[in-house]
């Protein structure tokens, strides 16, 4: 049999790793002794999993993550920060992703909140969901800007689609009328549907002073924080903890 026309057909229904596997087989005598069905498995394996990694590449860099390389599995417990070891595995499974839960992250700087918050974001990519890193002045920097150029509408409709926005430091600043009016948008779209994971500097107690108009103010924390995980870390800054470390991912506030 010429296997060559064969292998240049996987390449034209690009399946470049079934070709590669095939032609591995052929050149290897440890395949001789294989059933045909066996065979054409591991070929069929291989390209699975070359299309799951390049996905999971694509997710992760539309996710635009802030420290791409975090990981629930680097996370550190044993600095003192109130983490929740039990809560943080049960989060890994995602099921708070399939129930369309948000998560809320606060603490002071220093003690890792937007990092756990990619590590979050990271294991999401990896099981499937849609992710997208925003920092929040930016986020309603940007919003300002779309809906003087008409992308406003169009922008909204791209994050209510997302399966889990990422809002980092969410509270550096007090929110004028406009920002208040864009959050709720944003968090209509997405209430009960997707998930939304926030970081904020300040404690909850004082988002509804944060946000100003009591009215609005109860809208935006209804749709935010009753349906949420809360992470309450304390503790010193883990700049300080990790200041020998030549990766400083981990002690990002």
């Amino acid at each position: 049999m010429l296997t060559h026309p064969t292998i240049d057909k996987l390449h034209q229904l690009r399946c470049a790793a079934m070709a590669a596997a095939l032609a591995e087989q052929l050149h290897s005598p440890q395949y001789e002794a294989l059933s045909f069905e066996e065979r054409l498995g591991m070929l069929a394996d291989r390209e699975l999993t070359l299309r799951d990694d390049r996905r999971m590449t694509s997710r992760l860099r539309r996710a635009k993550l802030r420290h791409p390389n975090a990981c629930i599995e680097d996370i550190d417990f044993r600095h003192p920060r109130r983490l929740d070891k039990a809560l943080i595995r049960s989060l890994a499974s995602a099921r708070w992703l399939r129930e369309r839960l948000n998560i809320l992250i606060t603490g002071p700087t220093g003690v890792g909140k937007s990092w756990l918050a990619c590590a979050l974001a990271h294991h999401a990519c990896r099981d499937g969901f849609s992710v997208l890193y925003l920092r929040t002045p930016r986020l309603l920097h940007d919003l300002a800007i779309a809906r003087g150029d008409g992308r406003y509408t169009k922008l909204l409709a791209a994050f209510a689609k997302t399966d889990l926005l990422v809002l980092d430091d969410f509270g550096l600043a007090k929110l004028n009328a406009e920002n208040r009016r864009d959050l709720l948008e944003l968090l209509e779209d997405r209430y009960a549907s997707r998930s939304t994971l926030v970081t904020s500097q300040l404690p909850l107690a004082q988002w509804h002073e944060l946000l100003g108009d009591p009215t609005l103010a109860d809208a935006i924390l209804d749709r935010l924080v009753h349906n949420a995980y809360k992470l309450e870390l304390n503790g010193g800054s883990m700049r300080k903890h990790h200041a020998g470390l030549t990766q400083p991912d981990h002690c990002t506030a």
